[in-house]
């Protein structure tokens, strides 16, 4: 664990939330809390999920993690807060990186005064892995 690696981050550098930060430092796989958890409590078993929820809820308001709101049954965490858009899994709920740029023409009347300063695109559809595999969950709602 390296406390200069996220010096300025914000919060208290504890060896729990190093570990946390290590497990989303580069993780493209939109981990959950609980996923988090599974990953970090082996080192650390007294660590409650607790901690890790505050951890993360502490990060999204910092600015430095985002959650996605692609799963009813848990929330996913993002740590690439460059704007990008996703590609979701109806099946299996994976999660992957669009990272184009999308400028969908709206018609004034529908901007009803807006001026759109950016837009996060979320695509559904069914992964390579599960294509014919299950039936496909047809509910998209988050």
């Amino acid at each position: 664990m390296n406390r200069d690696n996220y010096k300025g981050i914000g919060i208290k550098l504890t060896p729990q939330r190093i570990a946390i930060l290590e497990c989303l430092e580069g993780n493209t796989k939109h981990p959950s809390a609980e996923d988090i958890y599974h990953k970090v409590s082996g080192k650390f078993p007294t660590m409650s999920l607790a901690t890790v929820y505050n951890t993360l809820d502490t990060l999204k308001k910092l600015g430095k993690l985002s959650e996605l709101k692609v799963d009813a049954d848990k929330k996913r965490f993002d740590p690439n807060i460059k704007p990008h858009h996703h590609l979701i899994c109806l099946n299996c709920r994976k999660v992957h990186d669009i990272h184009i740029d999308f400028d969908p023409p709206i018609p004034q009347k529908q901007k009803k005064g807006f001026r759109i300063t950016g837009n996060h695109i979320e695509f559904y559809g069914i992964c390579r892995d599960c294509n014919g595999r299950r039936p496909v969950k047809t509910d998209t709602r988050c």
